[in-house]
């Protein structure tokens, strides 16, 4: 019997608890379908209570922790992190065993976007039941045998919570995502957000599974940047353009304008601007997000830029100080050609120099050149 019920008991019944309310019996039967009672009922339940001299006081309403299939021992995390999806962490563990899994609750909120609750009330949704490996349905007391105790701290000081292995919660993605994609299958509004986030997550990991593993059978792996596959993840969460904001200041155009004597008002700046944004902007960032950039350009149109494709948590963050760093340089300088000059000392590009010659051309006894 889940919580609501237990505390609808206490009353007489569904009926009974409507009648004390002065709400229709739905109501009430809601609340023992969902097996929870909001938290504005919470304080007139307990006033009705001590009127009655019912027994119930505010751990009653508390939900009791997930039912798991019993262990012999309990393993520790030797290892832990936190992996950003879109603008949820999500805390994860290898454990003694070599089991990856992440936190329960970190799964219910990345996934589901609620401030928490119990994986078997969304996951034993008829929609995706179906979709659903075995190891992964409820029972009817709301076990669910793959979920896992563990120690977070791998320390004598024990501290213990619960893990949704991560192939599990792949598993949970890939049911909402097959229940989206089935035309006989009818999903609620809340369901459909559900699925939409799954298929974010499940392409963003499809991607950065190829490239791991690439990067293992090459050796890559031990040269390529600690976050570099993290950074990857969060660029290609973000799959759906970004509603447009101001990026780059009128700061920057103004530097620009000044250091190539631009005259005209910064609202009509030059279109060969660009070309200096490709060069000391992207062109400075990480070169894989560079080159994704230029290849996945947006059409030029009112509204979306190249900086729209950045995820808002961590590209975002990363774009903006490379731009207030850029109008920093250049108020130090005098000209364009300084400021080319002083980022690529600063980002440690080699110098160059190549002697041109140009040919002469006649005119009257002179010789000339162009």
């Amino acid at each position: 019997m889940n919580v609501a019920k237990q505390i609808i008991e206490k009353f007489g019944g569904q009926s009974a608890l409507a009648e004390l309310i002065g709400r229709g019996q739905s109501t009430v039967q809601y609340w023992a379908k969902s097996g929870m009672i909001p938290a504005k009922w919470q304080p007139i339940l307990l006033r009705i209570a001590h009127e009655r001299a019912i027994s119930l006081s505010m751990q009653d309403f508390a939900e009791s922790p997930p039912k798991v299939e019993v262990i012999d021992k309990i393993p520790k995390a030797t290892h832990w992190g936190e992996l950003e999806i879109g603008t949820v962490k999500l805390p994860c563990y290898v454990l003694e065993n070599g089991e990856r899994v992440f936190s329960l609750k970190g799964a219910i909120v990345g996934l589901f976007q609620t401030e928490g609750g119990n994986l078997a009330e969304y996951i034993k949704v008829k929609a995706i039941r179906s979709f659903l490996p075995e190891d992964l349905l409820p029972s009817e007391d709301g076990t669910i045998p793959v979920l896992i105790q563990f120690d977070t701290t791998g320390s004598a000081f024990a501290q213990y919570a619960w893990g949704l292995p991560v192939e599990k919660f792949m598993d949970i993605c890939a049911a909402y995502s097959s229940a989206a994609e089935d035309p006989k299958t009818e999903l609620t509004e809340t369901q459909k957000r559900i699925a939409s986030n799954a298929n974010i997550f499940l392409r963003a990991c499809y991607k950065i599974g190829i490239t791991a593993l690439v990067d293992e059978v090459t050796g890559y792996q031990y040269d390529r940047a600690e976050d570099a596959l993290q950074f990857k993840l969060k660029l290609f969460i973000e799959e759906d353009m970004r509603k447009w904001e101001k990026t780059f200041p009128n700061e920057l155009w103004a530097e620009f304008g000044r250091l190539t004597n631009w005259s005209g008002p910064l609202h009509q700046r030059p279109k060969w601007w660009g070309k200096l944004i490709n060069e000391l902007v992207y062109g400075y960032l990480d070169a894989d997000v560079a080159n994704w950039l230029r290849e996945n350009a947006p059409k030029p149109r009112h509204g979306q830029n190249y900086h729209q494709w950045l995820t808002g948590q961590y590209g975002l963050k990363r774009l903006l100080e490379h731009i207030w760093m850029l109008i920093g340089m250049s108020k130090a300088c005098i000209h364009m050609g300084d400021l080319r000059e002083r980022m690529a000392l600063q980002f440690g590009h080699q110098r160059v120099q190549l002697n041109l010659f140009l040919p002469p051309y006649y005119q009257g006894n002179n010789i000339r050149t162009k």
